[in-house]
């Protein structure tokens, strides 16, 4: 279900064989892990593809134990990694010379905590305004004194980053940090394949530069159900079951998940499911990062451009 595909010139879909496997510490340290980033010496001299994309390798290689994480963010440019672990809810905090980002592990199919998060879908009263998820909060709770102590002695750009469960628990904490008496402040939130994590008034509230990515059919970006007054926050950054960077109503949209869904089905696989992968986010997100940067044009420009096709979608994406 995670981890980066490899280098193919096949559908997006089609690269997700290549999962990343969970390491454990008697493994071999450094597992054969893609990283399409450079060392960074600053996030915030790049553009928001290319922070998009470190930070969803961050999110990703969150899933490894502490040694991997060690070496793997080292060629990033992070000296300083620490673990928080309480009760099944994990998080990283990784440094360079100017920027600190949390990010917060994803669900874990064999965790029960994780299970229990995902599943729990009761609201309960949040600490500022609104209703957040039982769950979710609850993961968040269990990390946050050691947060919270981390960082308010923080002095350096803020970033929180996540995947699946860990992209909810990014949104409460970042939530929480930009509300609290913490003096650092999140410069941005970047999430991939988030599930809804507050109703309305809670969204409305917590006012987050937040940038919120979505697969085609990713089921946990539909979970929990709106009926159930939760919302979506942020800004989305739709990609159609062809991997491109689209901006689709609401009947573009069904349509195109039903592509996507057949196309899974005669590839022998659950669209859903699959969909959620982080291989799949990196994928396009790289692949998107590449036609950026030889397009010359302007990064706001370009994206805008991209989200335009989708109101004029072509023929052939139609005919798939």
């Amino acid at each position: 279900m995670r981890g980066p595909a490899t280098s193919r010139t096949t559908h997006p879909k089609q690269r997700l064989s290549a999962t990343l496997k969970r390491v454990q510490p008697t493994a071999n340290p450094m597992p054969e892990t893609p990283i399409h980033s450079t060392h960074v010496d600053s996030i915030e001299a790049l553009g928001r593809l290319r922070q998009s994309l470190l930070l969803a390798e961050l999110a990703n290689i969150a899933y490894l134990p502490m040694e991997p994480v060690r070496q793997l963010t080292g060629l990033l440019g992070f000296e300083q990694v620490e673990l928080y672990d309480r009760d099944g809810s994990q998080a990283y905090r990784l440094e360079n010379r100017t920027d600190c980002v949390i990010v917060f592990r994803g669900t874990e199919p064999h965790e029960w905590n994780d299970i229990k998060a995902d599943v729990n879908a009761m609201s309960i009263v949040a600490e500022t305004i609104g209703r957040v998820h039982r769950g979710f909060k609850k993961e968040v709770d269990d990390l946050w004194p050691a947060v919270e102590q981390t960082l308010t002695h923080n002095t350096k750009t803020l970033w929180f980053t996540g995947h699946s469960l860990g992209a909810a628990m990014a949104t409460i904490c970042a939530g929480r940090c930009f509300l609290s008496h913490i003096r650092s402040m999140p410069h941005r939130l970047i999430t991939y394949g988030s599930p809804r994590v507050g109703n309305k008034a809670y969204i409305n509230y917590c006012d987050i530069d937040h940038i919120r990515w979505v697969n085609n059919n990713d089921i946990v970006t539909r979970v929990p159900p709106p009926w159930f007054g939760y919302r979506h926050s942020g800004r989305e950054m739709y990609l159609n079951t062809y991997g491109q960077l689209r901006q689709l109503n609401g009947w573009q949209r069904t349509k195109d998940r039903i592509r996507g869904f057949l196309g899974g089905i005669r590839q022998l696989r659950l669209d859903p499911i699959s969909d959620h992968q982080m291989a799949c986010y990196i994928e396009s997100i790289h692949r998107m990062v590449l036609e950026y940067e030889a397009s010359g044009m302007e990064e706001g420009r370009w994206i805008r451009e991209k989200k335009r096709r989708g109101k004029k979608m072509t023929n052939a994406e139609f005919r798939g």
